[in-house]
């Protein structure tokens, strides 16, 4: 796969966009695939926010991924090229889904300029959708332990290994950043409604769905 091209954007556009957006009297839209943000390198954060500008960001982004509602949102989803995101996953699921997934509460956090690398040779596939792939949802095949890195609002930098679901998170949206979506990962044959989801292959895992689907 092709690396994805460069935003073009300006500093002074990002910071007017960020403006705007925190300025708006409605939180912003989640823009959907097909959308050129969603398909360009989002910019490094260095300071074309400032520190008040940013927490008012992330604040807007936190309250749009809870009304969405979901677990994490990058900033190219509200039609911001920066290496932005938000997470957090306080959801109560069945408990063998808990299980199956190794899904652990992830209380809200957010990362400027996220990178992950792979802990070992372990991948796990689960079905996983997307906010801006609205109404579909497929498997995706991913590392279970990664190693994530990024700084914090604050400056700071931090470090941390993830596992589970809290890993697939992480990965999800640090993709969003690089112009990469849940799809170009997926299993193509797995591809399927929200509702032939629920409907049919609404397990703790996707075995059922690779015999019947072929992947």
């Amino acid at each position: 796969m092709s690396p994805a091209p460069e935003s073009r954007w300006t500093a002074s556009r990002l910071a007017e966009a960020a403006a705007e957006i925190v300025a708006g009297p409605e939180l912003p839209s989640i823009v959907q695939a097909g959308h050129p943000v969603l398909r360009t390198q989002a910019l490094p954060f260095d300071g074309q926010l400032d520190d008040a500008l940013l927490n008012a960001l992330i604040e807007v982004m936190r309250r749009t991924m809870h009304a969405a509602p979901g677990v994490g949102l990058a900033a190219p989803q509200i039609g911001l090229p920066l290496r932005l995101a938000v997470i957090e996953d306080m959801w109560a699921t069945d408990e063998d889904l808990v299980r199956a997934r190794d899904r652990a509460p992830l209380p809200f956090f957010a990362v400027l300029n996220p990178r992950y690398a792979a802990l070992d040779d372990e991948h796990v596939a689960f079905y996983e959708g997307c906010l801006s792939v609205r109404g579909y949802t497929a498997v995706v095949r991913r590392p279970a332990r990664i190693e994530a890195r990024w700084t914090a609002p604050t400056g700071a930098a931090r470090r941390a290994e993830f596992s589970g679901w809290q890993a697939r998170i992480l990965q999800h949206e640090t993709d969003h950043l690089a112009g990469t979506l849940y799809l170009d990962k997926a299993e193509p044959r797995s591809l399927c409604t929200n509702e032939e989801y629920a409907g049919r292959w609404a397990d703790p895992t996707p075995e059922a769905a690779a015999r019947e689907l072929g992947f």
